[in-house]
């Protein structure tokens, strides 16, 4: 029987709020399911809450809203956090991505949450409402 996690997009305000709503879709109140977005992708591997064969979904409800709240604004933050940790030899790429979010261009947190989830779960596994 598949399992449909159902991620309350208008609870979504930013990144960090982002993982409360996912972390407890999965695994219920103070839940965990990444906090970033490569412990994001391991954590669809199963074993995280998930079912270890795989069978399970994504409903993300209210979803233009988490769209906005994830979006350039939000991803140019996250970004320039990121500068601090990168390793010197991405740091010009990772500047570039910055600036194209400030500017308003490029992919924004909720476009590569949205591709993790959708490439990391079974076909048709993630549904946008």
């Amino acid at each position: 029987m598949t399992v449909t996690y159902v991620i309350d997009g208008s609870r979504v305000t930013g990144l960090e709020r982002f993982w409360e709503v996912i972390g407890e879709a999965v695994n219920g109140p103070g839940g965990y399911f990444g906090r970033n977005l490569d412990a994001l992708a391991d954590c669809l591997g199963g074993g995280m809450g998930t079912p270890d064969d795989g069978d399970f979904d994504w409903e993300w409800r209210d979803h233009a809203v988490s769209a906005r709240a994830l979006g350039h604004e939000e991803t140019a933050r996250w970004l320039r956090q990121s500068l601090d940790r990168v390793d010197p030899t991405n740091r010009a790429a990772v500047r570039q991505r910055l600036d194209e979010a400030l500017a308003g261009r490029g992919p924004t947190l909720f476009e590569l949450i949205v591709e993790i989830l959708a490439n990391g779960t079974p076909p048709g596994g993630l549904r946008l409402r």
